[in-house]
């Protein structure tokens, strides 16, 4: 739990046994904040004395209101902050123990004055994400591996279910490869510190590795470098010119967070369900026959009984959680939020939370995580063009009805509905979204079995893949080693899924490094330089980053679209069947027309259109040339 000593100001001799330490929250706060409401709260076993707390008199800034808890370890306190408050220190009096008064010094910080320049910057379509689990990355510390006073201290490579040691300073130990593969964006897997135990989970005993167990907030994990490494490693990104993406989790937390281990009051958690997993369909949010049970279900539902869940109806769980984001947002210069569970969350509350972020930061990205059963359902949790109950006012979510299509083009045979077919038919439901382009599209993740793996290790096919992430409409997304071919299917855990990255750790073999040339097999190295090929063509493609998008309808598994402006006209193909195609290239006049030769914009090589054939299986991304 982040402390503050405090400062004692006595009448009487107190001994040292007498120094109290409080949990405050937010730890510090920043002048100049659109909002000129803050919520402190405050975790001691003096709370109790709350009501007479005083702030010694400071310009521009006044108690509001206090707030004392069912528990006695909690205060509350409402101050407003006038636009004219300096940068300075408050002190807080606080009656305590044995007839002393004890003297909160509260800073208040200057805001960044590049925010929205070279921090807070957005993520947009002209980028492409990079995401990875820190743990399994690359160790570039070994003496953060194991932290004495957490709970869980095991370090093991050999055990899938340990912690390996990855940390910030390995990731920037590879910022070259990141710039060679095109990447401009690293998303992490969650950062903030999981002090959790080992804990069983289908049957093994796991430890809280891939960061989705939180026990402190203000505390990023001191195994991947603590609060002055991420601030570091944000920094060091920045400098670089690539952005982060923070991962945050509103709806639960680990159950040895402190809000679990002492409460601050019975409704700060979901109880109505007990311990009970949510039914998981998102449905019951749109469904106009929904019953009042089901929605219950999937809101107040714990995702899993060591997770429990958060009451974001309670209002001050919810200042917590937005102030929280804030806060970090501000603190380390992120440039996005992808928020884990976002269907599982209250509605209003993400509306509330998605508009104190932006009034505050008004470039920062946010998309959410919304595992659901079709476009509509994405949609429905988006800025949309639904009749619907509830207006949500997310600009964009992780797609993965677009993924799932990919795949289905990929790997499935054509038909009416199947194969490349369910990629024509998703993109065309793009009428239900204000704005798809802000949705992040991709084929595999953390959660997911590796793409390699689910189209049986088919080199053609994953260049399929590959032609359609970086070239379709939205926010593209690769997996940590995707580029370099990395397999594996889930097999009843998500932890194979989640295997090292080759060469991140230093015994790891030269032979295997995957970071360099020289560690990657002929057609592991093939398909890195492919993407970053194809990834720096695309960070220069107006069409592609920002331009429209005209797709026609697959004929026998032959699929074309393009993307277009007045400056540039780029057309992928795919021939998703099984015979060589020889399409009659007039029935594309319309994006066509004026246009003579086509430019491989992966191999450099200029083509004809007379002639033109493309091989079963095939794929190429085409720049039209005059």
């Amino acid at each position: 739990m982040k402390r503050q000593f405090l400062v004692l100001l006595l009448f009487i001799s107190v001994n040292a046994s007498a120094i109290d330490m409080y949990g405050v929250y937010p730890s510090h706060w920043w002048v100049g904040m659109k909002n000129p409401k803050l919520q402190i709260l405050i975790h001691s076993s003096d709370a109790k004395y709350g009501n007479r707390i005083m702030l010694k008199p400071y310009n521009g800034v006044k108690i509001i209101k206090k707030h004392l808890f069912e528990s006695p370890n909690y205060l509350a306190i409402d101050l407003e902050i006038s636009p004219t408050a300096k940068p300075g220190k408050l002190q807080f009096v606080m009656p305590s123990i044995e007839n002393s008064k004890v003297v909160l010094e509260y800073e208040l910080k200057p805001r960044s004055n590049q925010n929205g320049k070279t921090r807070v910057q957005g993520v947009t379509a002209k980028d492409f994400i990079y995401l990875m689990m820190p743990d399994r990355f690359s160790n570039g510390d070994a003496s953060n591996d194991i932290i004495t006073d957490y709970r869980d201290r095991t370090s093991d490579r050999k055990d899938k279910f340990s912690r390996h040691g990855g940390d910030f300073r390995g990731i920037l130990n590879h910022l070259d490869y990141f710039n060679q593969l095109g990447v401009t964006t690293l998303w992490l897997t969650p950062v903030i510190e999981n002090d959790m135990p080992r804990t069983g989970e289908w049957g093994n005993s796991v430890a809280g590795y891939h960061g989705y167990w939180f026990t402190d907030h203000y505390e990023v994990d001191k195994r991947f470098g603590g609060n002055e490494g991420y601030k570091n490693f944000c920094d060091e990104l920045h400098r670089n010119g690539l952005k982060v993406i923070q991962d945050a989790v509103y709806n639960h937390v680990g159950d040895h967070h402190w809000f679990v281990l002492d409460p601050p009051m019975k409704s700060w958690f979901n109880t109505s369900q007990g311990t009970k997993g949510p039914n998981h369909r998102e449905e019951v949010f749109y469904d106009p026959y929904a019953s009042k049970n089901d929605k219950e279900s999937m809101l107040d539902g714990w995702f899993v009984p060591h997770l429990p869940d958060l009451n974001q109806r309670n209002p001050y769980v919810a200042s917590f959680l937005i102030q929280h984001a804030i806060w970090t947002t501000e603190e380390f210069g992120i440039d996005g939020w992808r928020v884990d569970t976002y269907k599982y969350c209250d509605e209003q509350f993400m509306n509330n939370c998605n508009a104190a972020l932006e009034k505050e930061f008004p470039k920062l990205t946010v998309f959410g995580e919304s595992w659901v059963n079709s476009t509509v359902a994405n949609a429905y949790f988006t800025q949309n063009n639904m009749a619907s109950p509830f207006k949500h006012n997310a600009k964009g979510m992780l797609d993965f009805q677009v993924s799932f299509a990919m795949l289905a083009g990929m790997n499935e045979q054509f038909g009416w509905l199947n194969g490349v077919n369910k990629l024509y038919g998703t993109l065309s439901q793009d009428v239900l979204y204000k704005q798809p382009m802000n949705n992040c599209i991709f084929f595999d993740n953390h959660d997911m079995d590796r793409v390699f793996s689910v189209i049986d290790e088919d080199w053609k096919k994953m260049k399929m893949g590959f032609n359609w992430l970086l070239t379709l409409r939205g926010i593209p997304q690769v997996y940590y080693g995707t580029e370099v071919l990395m397999k594996n299917k889930k097999e009843n855990t998500d932890a194979t899924v989640r295997e090292d990255f080759p060469g991140g750790w230093p015994d790891d073999k030269a032979k295997d490094n995957r970071f360099t040339k020289e560690g990657r097999n002929d057609k592991q190295d093939e398909a890195f330089e492919y993407v970053s090929r194809l990834a720096n063509f695309r960070k220069n493609s107006s069409a592609i980053t920002s331009g429209k998008m005209m797709q026609y309808i697959p004929k026998d598994g032959f699929y074309v679209y393009f993307r277009y402006d007045n400056k540039q006209t780029v057309m992928v193909v795919a021939n998703t069947g099984d015979k060589d195609a020889k399409p009659d290239w007039s029935w594309f006049s319309e994006r066509t027309k004026g246009f003579t030769q086509l430019k491989n914009v992966v191999t450099g090589k200029i083509k004809s259109w007379e002639g033109l054939e493309i091989q079963a299986g095939e794929s190429f991304v085409f720049e039209l040339m005059k």
